[in-house]
């Protein structure tokens, strides 16, 4: 479930710093054959940046703000991690600590950029900029796949009761996400509903940002779109089996898609057009599924035509609800100016699932036989 949909700043780090000078202690020459000699030098050592060991700590952490500023993330990575790693006694440390991990998260070497902000981090008390580096520790424990120990940090920050319904509110959803994308969608799920029960138990709504809520909903819808992708429909363990799994796949289906709503009611922009794209893509997945499915074995030439006939009329259903899910998607991103990867998606998939039902109507026109003429003229 990777995602561009998910709530996560895809910022990154350059791990190698500009390289030091260095320095020889010694040679020694060894004869080997006649005419050849192997010189063998001694470990080399890297001290430090050449460039930037003769700057102080004032002119570091100028350096660093103005290669941030504009753009030059490597170079801020470079003159930040310099102040921090040779100053440490400087007032410009911390907040050097937490840019040298932006400007590494920037460029999306996460070991580093966690290695920086692990050390301003506290979950616990931390407050300000050490509040704000467990959750951007989280983040790169997430990148890194560590989903447990992002998830277990996250936990300590959403059980806090001295920090803002907001904070703990968004420490709750990407907690329940890295559950989710550690395997455990029940505890993932659980976790999730609380942020729910939090949000709709506020007298004043507008103390959080309705982007987590809605994040919130997409994600327990994201939970049954699982679910439903988990379900296999195989003709040949018989026609009733099919029925079965076929209405089972309906139900995930449609339990995904109203937490998409909800989410889409919540009114986030963002999440709005992502919970859209999302239904859209299950209709034109569904259809996927049944067009391409086999009829029962158990059924005879005529039987399986008819099979057909009708699978055709429910598939151009889906086409249907395909397309109004994704026009209504795209009318609302137009709406508010929203411009992301799920409008983008969008719309390519609205043309394409349009050309489908355009060829599902030329194909029942071809096999539908002409009129035959009657013998009786027509009144």
């Amino acid at each position: 479930m990777s995602g561009t949909w998910r709530r996560w700043l895809l910022v990154g780090v350059v791990g190698l710093m500009g390289l030091a000078g260095c320095r020889t202690t010694g040679t020694a020459v060894r004869e080997d054959k006649p005419g050849r000699q192997e010189i063998e030098f001694d470990a080399v050592t890297v001290t430090a940046d050449l460039e930037l060991e003769k700057l102080n700590d004032e002119e570091l952490f100028a350096g660093g703000t103005s290669a941030f500023a504009a753009g030059d993330f490597k170079q801020a990575a470079r003159y930040f991690g310099r102040l921090v790693d040779f100053h440490p006694q400087s007032p410009h440390r911390r907040p050097s600590l937490y840019n040298a991990g932006l400007a590494h998260q920037r460029l999306k070497e996460w070991e580093d950029a966690y290695h920086r902000f692990v050390e301003l981090a506290d979950a616990e008390k931390g407050q300000d900029d050490a509040l704000d580096a467990a959750f951007r520790v989280a983040e790169t424990q997430y990148h890194l796949e560590r989903f447990e120990e992002a998830a277990a940090l996250l936990a300590k920050v959403a059980a806090r009761e001295d920090i803002p319904a907001g904070r703990r509110m968004e420490a709750q959803v990407q907690q329940g996400i890295c559950e989710l994308e550690a395997g455990r969608s029940e505890q993932a799920e659980a976790t999730l509903r609380k942020v729910l029960t939090t949000y709709e138990g506020l007298s004043d709504k507008d103390e959080v940002d309705d982007y987590f809520p809605a994040q919130a909903h997409f994600f327990i819808g994201e939970i049954y779109r699982l679910h439903y992708e988990a379900v296999k429909l195989d003709p040949k363990r018989g026609g009733d089996k099919l029925a079965e799994d076929l209405n089972y796949k309906a139900e995930l289906l449609l339990s995904a898609q109203g937490h998409y709503l909800r989410s889409i009611r919540v009114g986030n922009g963002y999440w709005a057009t992502a919970a859209g794209a999302q239904i859209g893509a299950m209709y034109e997945n569904l259809y996927d599924h049944m067009v391409n499915s086999p009829a029962p074995p158990e059924l005879n030439a005529e039987e399986a035509q008819v099979y057909r006939q009708e699978l055709r009329k429910k598939i151009r259903v889906l086409l249907t609800k395909s397309i109004n899910i994704y026009e209504r998607t795209l009318e609302a991103a137009e709406r508010i100016g929203s411009q992301n990867t799920f409008v983008d998606r969008t719309r390519e998939s609205l043309r394409k699932v349009k050309e489908l039902l355009l060829a599902d109507a030329d194909n029942e026109s071809d096999a539908t036989p002409p009129p035959q003429p009657t013998s009786e003229p027509h009144s």
